[in-house]
Order: C-alpha cells, then structure tokens, then sequence
C-alpha cells in the first residue's frame, strides 16, 4: 500500500519550492518519517507517491489531539 498526494500545479506559483521538497524527500530517508517513493506529473497535478501510514493525515491527528509540550518534545526528538 502508499499514500498518494496530489498537488495542483496551476495553482502553485512558487515551483521551485516543490522541486525543492521533492528532492529532501528523496535525499532523507529515516524510519520515523514517512518516505518518498516518486512522483509522477498528471495532466496539471503532481502526484507523490509515499509510503502509507495508518491512521490519517498529520493535520488531522493534531487539530483532533491535544498534546502536552513534553509529548511534542519527545516526538520531536525521534
């Protein structure tokens, strides 16, 4: 399984930014990060291709739970 993120690019006006972030994404790999697989451009979209994680979008997990500072910390850390 992966997790597809598909970016309008007609909407975008800074394209090097995604460049950009495509390219740390394929430069850094660790095991508590979800990692890039690759990227395809689709008519106007760019799609991401990346590995799945269950449990949602980190947006959503964070508008849903109120972490005290010492948990950030330690997930900061890792």
């Amino acid at each position: 399984q992966v997790a597809l993120k598909k970016m309008p690019l007609r909407k975008r006006s800074r394209k090097e930014l995604i460049v950009n972030e495509i390219q740390v994404m394929k430069e850094n790999r660790h095991p508590n990060i979800v990692n890039y697989i690759d990227s395809y451009l689709v008519n106007e979209d760019l799609w991401l291709v990346m590995e799945y994680v269950d449990g949602g979008t980190l947006t959503s997990v964070l508008v849903q739970v109120l972490m005290e500072e010492r948990m950030i910390a330690a997930i900061c850390r890792e």
